[in-house]
């Protein structure tokens, strides 16, 4: 075996330039592949921790009857006491934080612009709110007792050409299906770094959404974060009553989860036609090979090689050509990706209703991806070598020589 690869690796190095691009041909698919699973993977993962940020959490409290589609306000429809339950869920042992949150239909208007958001009444004192606060770029933070301030986030102002301190109209739906209205003063502008969150919230402190809406001490849900959330599933009954649901962030980003899923899954055929035609460059190179060596082919039948051994010797060029083009698409994507791991891949507004893109991705390389697309290079320009192989060992030693002339 040892000379086999001994006698491999002699004829590669015949012609290296030509080995040296049949292996970079490997090396560059790899690499590619390797970028684009850490692509959707860091995509994935980007909106996955954005939802459960901003949106989600990882467990979610609410009133069996309520309607997230319709922003339903109706008392029935709302968690009573939202605090008092709040704090008590916050007590439990697994609970990072617990806060009340009340969701509301809207309108904003400045002029003749109007825009419709969808308000969130919210704790400012609350870490819940860390990512909003964070986020600010002008202005100032909510107080919890303001009544006359509001925030928006920047790609709403830009659209409606606002600046802090500016005055905004605002019309909500209330709890007794009427339409309230009133004017509001911007105390300032947050950026998530998601266009889809930015453009359509306006933040108010929880009080004041409660007292614009008639929902008084009513929230629409319980915002909850775990400080693992690989405990959600064990968590989630505890909270379970017969006036309340609990809701995971698996169900509340399953059409996010079921995107990833439908993605990997159509990647797979992407994954065989890269490489597939990096294949086609080894098949190239080994038939030239063979053809190049005719005679010599011809002389080692004749003096008794059998043809497995000398199949087994094109194949060890093939595999010798995909450890060496595996290792060089190792190496680009460790290097490329790592890069743009550090400082993230601009993909600039991406406006798709239903999911909170982030406008920056910053890829993930798996070892699990890491691991089946280097095999899978490795199979197919295994496979690749075949035709070759078998051309080579089933060549007739008399019409060998003489084609070799």
């Amino acid at each position: 075996m040892t000379q086999i690869f001994r006698m491999a690796w002699r004829d590669l190095g015949r012609n290296r330039r030509r080995s040296f691009f049949s292996a970079l041909a490997v090396g560059l698919g790899l690499a590619l592949l390797l970028f684009l699973a850490a692509f959707i993977q860091g995509e994935m993962k980007t909106s996955i921790d954005t939802s459960i940020r901003l949106m989600s959490g990882h467990l979610q409290v609410r009133a069996n009857t309520y309607d997230e589609v319709k922003t339903s306000l109706k008392w029935a429809d709302l968690v009573e006491n939202p605090q008092q339950i709040a704090d008590q869920i916050a007590a439990m042992a697994p609970v990072k934080l617990a806060s009340p949150r009340l969701y509301a239909s809207g309108i904003v208007a400045v002029g003749d612009e109007t825009a419709g958001v969808r308000v969130m009444g919210i704790d400012p004192n609350s870490q819940a709110s860390l990512p909003y606060k964070d986020g600010l770029l002008v202005g100032e933070w909510l107080a919890a007792d303001d009544r006359e301030g509001l925030l928006l986030g920047k790609a709403l102002t830009d659209k409606l050409g606002l600046k802090v301190g500016d005055p905004v109209n605002l019309s909500v739906n209330t709890s007794n299906g009427e339409v309230a209205n009133q004017n509001f003063t911007l105390r300032g502008i947050f950026s998530t770094k998601t266009y889809a969150f930015d453009s359509a919230n306006a933040l108010l402190p929880l009080a004041k959404a409660q007292a614009i809406t008639q929902a008084e001490n009513h929230a629409s849900t319980i915002f909850i974060l775990l400080k693992d959330m690989n405990q959600v599933d064990a968590v989630a009954p505890a909270l379970q009553s017969s006036q309340l649901k609990v809701l995971t962030w698996k169900k509340m980003n399953e059409l996010l989860l079921q995107l990833e899923q439908l993605a990997n899954s159509y990647m797979v055929f992407f994954y065989l036609i890269v490489l597939g035609i990096s294949a086609t460059v080894v098949i190239n190179t080994l038939i030239m090979s063979v053809f190049e060596r005719t005679r010599e082919i011809g002389i080692l039948t004749a003096i008794g090689m059998r043809s497995r051994r000398i199949m087994g010797m094109f194949l060890a060029e093939s595999s010798l050509l995909a450890v060496g083009g595996i290792v060089m698409g190792l190496i680009l994507a460790v290097i490329f990706i790592g890069i743009l791991a550090q400082v993230g891949f601009p993909v600039g507004q991406m406006k798709v209703t239903g999911f909170i893109f982030s406008d920056r991705i910053y890829p993930v390389l798996t070892l699990k991806d890491t691991v089946n697309l280097s095999l899978m290079a490795l199979i197919i320009t295994l496979l690749a070598g075949l035709y070759p192989a078998w051309l080579a060992s089933h060549m007739e030693p008399v019409e060998a020589l003489r084609g070799g002339k």
